[in-house]
């Protein structure tokens, strides 16, 4: 696969579920975005288009050209299924561990505005903080390798795994269906032991635990929901979350973009807030990440 290729599979992926989202209405019906919610969304895909992932990957091409010059493409003649299994361990499994950090009060400033959204949708998939990709250790990680030769299954790699997030974000449930035939229901307990899936992501976005469905404290999985069935913080119910975001917001009004972009460079003027200096969260309003 060239790049060429791989960035007409991304451009189709992201239609066809655009596609789908509209089709089955979920987007007119579920989501109510502001102008703030779209500055927010916009200038954070074009950063991390423009930013955060070129300096990654081509800064860690950089290091290894300065610091292992002699192993340029080393690896280069592995097996694809070896290629493959580095890959999920050292960018999707750092990713998992990164999201689950990023869950604690030190690193919940950088990835709060991806929970501030108050619905699901594919356009709240690359809604961070602009410092939460630029500082993801499994972008320098795949810079790495990239150097080291897997350049060629990267690039099959990344496309199988945008189109597993874009699916856990759709406003379109696409895993309903599975649970609704009882002839698919042991397809749908494969699936959803295997990769995220729009009800296990969903309930990470909950606005609250308290029905059983919610769970921000666990289904951290990005392309594999294994590691939350590893690491203990898997939780299923095929069902989704009757509201998702944050509690304070709903109480106090949306956080600016720009304090949500570009903490801590820019602070929030909120009086109460759960982006803090140092990331306490206002606990009484919004659930504590933990």
């Amino acid at each position: 696969m060239n790049p060429l290729l791989q960035n007409t599979l991304i451009v189709c992926l992201i239609l066809g579920y655009a596609g789908m989202e509209f089709a089955t209405r979920r987007y007119q019906d579920t989501v109510r975005a502001s102008r703030n919610d779209t500055w927010l969304e916009g200038l954070m895909f074009v950063s991390l288009l423009a930013v955060a992932q070129p300096t990654a990957l081509l800064g860690s091409n950089a290091l290894c050209t300065w610091l292992l010059p002699e192993q340029r493409n080393a690896l280069a003649d592995w097996p694809w299924w070896a290629m493959v299994g580095v890959l999920l361990v050292a960018d999707d499994m750092t990713q998992y561990w990164w999201h689950r950090l990023s869950h604690t009060p030190l690193l919940w400033p950088l990835h709060r505005a991806h929970h501030s959204a108050r619905y699901m949708s594919i356009r709240i998939t690359y809604r961070n903080n602009f410092f939460y990709y630029l500082l993801m250790p499994g972008l320098w990680l795949s810079g790495v390798l990239l150097y080291l030769g897997f350049g060629a299954v990267y690039l099959v790699y990344v496309v199988v795994k945008i189109g597993v997030i874009l699916g856990a974000h759709c406003a379109w449930r696409w895993d309903e269906v599975l649970y609704r035939h009882a002839a698919l229901r042991p397809l749908a307990w494969i699936v959803e032991r295997t990769i995220s899936t729009p009800a296990t992501h969903w309930a990470h976005h909950a606005m609250s635990d308290r029905d059983g469905v919610g769970h921000y404290k666990g289904n951290f999985g990005n392309l594999l929901f294994v590691w939350d069935l590893i690491f203990g913080s898997a939780h299923i119910t095929r069902r989704y979350p009757p509201e998702v975001g944050l509690v304070d917001d709903k109480l106090f009004g949306d956080e600016h973009w720009t304090a949500q972009m570009f903490y801590p460079l820019v602070r929030s003027q909120r009086k109460h807030t759960a982006l803090r200096p140092g990331g306490k969260p206002y606990v009484e309003a919004e659930r504590e990440p933990a």
